[in-house]
């Protein structure tokens, strides 16, 4: 996967809008306000992504492509190299578990709309 793949996939989630909120070169993805993605564009190739804090460290136990996300809360955020041993298969998985993750912590009535159009 590359970093524009990356960005059609999680612009394709339902609810999903980029922007660049922190500079021009961190491209960040939302969804209900709320940020599941960060894609930095001035960098090796990797997305940082919202994860189950258990989840989080299995994955950084068993793929050297995955980390603790840089200038993030590493219980929450795993960032994930694309030129690593990680799956394409899993990074769509992971983007899917981070969108999730947000879009659970929404309050019940914009939950029901991006799960239930």
């Amino acid at each position: 996967m590359n970093i524009e793949q990356a960005r059609e996939y999680c612009l394709a989630k339902r609810g999903a809008e980029e922007s660049f909120p922190f500079d021009e070169y961190n491209l960040v993805v939302k969804v209900a306000g709320k940020m599941f993605a960060l894609i930095p564009l001035d960098s090796s190739p990797q997305i940082a992504l919202k994860c189950d804090p258990q989840r989080a460290l299995e994955l950084r136990d068993c793929y050297e492509g995955i980390e603790g996300a840089w200038h993030f809360n590493k219980k929450y955020w795993n960032t994930v190299r694309f030129d690593s041993d990680v799956p394409d298969a899993l990074v769509r998985q992971l983007i899917d578990h981070s969108w999730d993750e947000v879009v659970s912590k929404l309050p019940k009535s914009a939950r029901e709309t991006l799960e239930n159009p």
